[in-house]
């Protein structure tokens, strides 16, 4: 499969190109090609549009999530001049000669690629279509300060999130409490962290969600292997085994893929200062920061949000009875998103080992108030 980088060619649309719910295009006369595109449609489940005409192929160009056009088509759209925009492929049913190589750069196309030996990438390209989630959010928490609670607001976070839609929590703090332990998925079946961390290439972005540990709509990505995530007794107690952390092209791409097979991505992260955590933060439409509301927790916290300023939106959660929230906001330097209640009663059953944590009441109010806050910051920025 040929691909080329991405030339400086100006689009009509700066956005994403397509519009939320149209199908693929398929832009074919070759009745062989037309027949294994739709083989492979219906066995991902995505949909298809096939147009035989190049006219009519160019009245869908720009509404198209994904525009194939056959290597019989190429020369003559390349010809009608469409506007450049992303996810445009061409397909051969063989060996594609030059001609159509050089159709593909007209057409501003991504790739060429020939059937049979692209069936997998063509399956993983039309999977993640059907399931691209339009206007997808991700939120990051960390803690002001040890022991804040930032895991039980995470998980907190993706459970609200899963009543609306697929959700998933990413644990990126490998000494943290362990978010499978929290959700109650310690001992579910699904791929961690260790077994990505060889990852090569693409991940496919419903792949990942079906291989993850999960409770209907809501998975989670956690260190370990299955029966638990290490010898935790929850947040504030021992750590988990403090786990290798996997490579960081292989954390981007999971990202990547978690954001195209979810509404929502809640990224646990580590507290500390480094370029890896900061390119994390920065993947976020906003970080919260769990805040204990005392004169330790409150200085610890302004260092936090002093660090993460400039890089995304950041706001503030405090947690439990102190100071009044909005003065520890205006201490801490970040806007007040949300309260969090004290953690004794909500862990308690992790703590005892008789059940995950209960995400109900005051601390569902809170991950929901944190969501409602991402959902308007995801919504200016549109």
């Amino acid at each position: 499969m040929w691909t080329r980088a991405r030339s400086g060619a100006a689009r009509s649309d700066p956005s994403d190109a397509g519009e939320p719910g149209a199908p693929p295009l398929l832009a074919t006369a070759d009745p062989d090609l037309r027949a294994a595109v739709e083989r492979l449609a219906a066995a991902t489940g995505a949909g298809l549009e096939v147009v035989e005409d190049p006219v009519a192929a160019l009245a869908r160009w720009q509404t198209a999530p994904l525009v194939l056009v056959g290597a019989d088509l190429a020369p003559t759209l390349g010809d009608l001049r469409p506007a450049r925009r992303d996810a445009v492929h061409v397909l051969a049913a063989t060996d594609p000669p030059p001609v159509t190589y050089r159709a593909a750069v007209e057409l501003g196309a991504s790739s060429v690629a020939a059937l049979p030996g692209a069936t997998e990438w063509l399956a993983e390209q039309l999977g993640d279509q059907e399931d691209a989630r339009g206007g997808s959010r991700t939120v990051a928490v960390v803690g002001g300060s040890g022991g804040a609670g930032a895991t039980v607001l995470a998980c907190a976070a993706g459970a609200v999130a899963a009543a609306a839609g697929p959700a998933v929590v990413v644990d990126l703090d490998p000494w943290g409490p362990g978010a499978d332990r929290l959700l109650g998925l310690e001992d579910a079946d699904g791929v961690r962290w260790d077994a990505l961390a060889g990852t090569v290439g693409r991940i496919g972005g419903r792949a990942l969600r079906e291989a993850l540990p999960r409770r209907g709509d809501l998975g989670v990505l956690t260190q370990g292997g299955a029966g638990g995530s290490g010898s935790s007794g929850g947040p504030g107690g021992p750590t988990t085994g403090g786990g290798e952390e996997p490579p960081l092209e292989v954390v981007r791409e999971v990202l990547a893929a978690a954001g195209r097979g979810h509404d929502t991505v809640v990224l646990d992260l580590p507290r500390r200062s480094d370029a890896r955590t900061a390119e994390l933060a920065a993947r976020a439409d906003l970080v919260v920061v769990v805040v204990d509301p005392t004169l330790a927790g409150v200085a610890s916290a302004a260092r936090v949000v002093g660090w993460l300023g400039g890089t995304t939106p950041v706001g503030v959660v405090v947690r439990g009875p102190g100071a009044r929230p909005e003065q520890v906001a205006r201490a801490v330097g970040a806007p007040l998103v949300g309260e969090l209640p004290s953690r004794p009663r909500l862990v308690e059953p992790v703590l005892l080992g008789v059940g995950p944590l209960r995400v109900r009441g005051a601390l569902a109010a809170a991950a929901a108030q944190v969501l409602d806050v991402v959902g308007a910051t995801v919504g200016r920025a549109a």
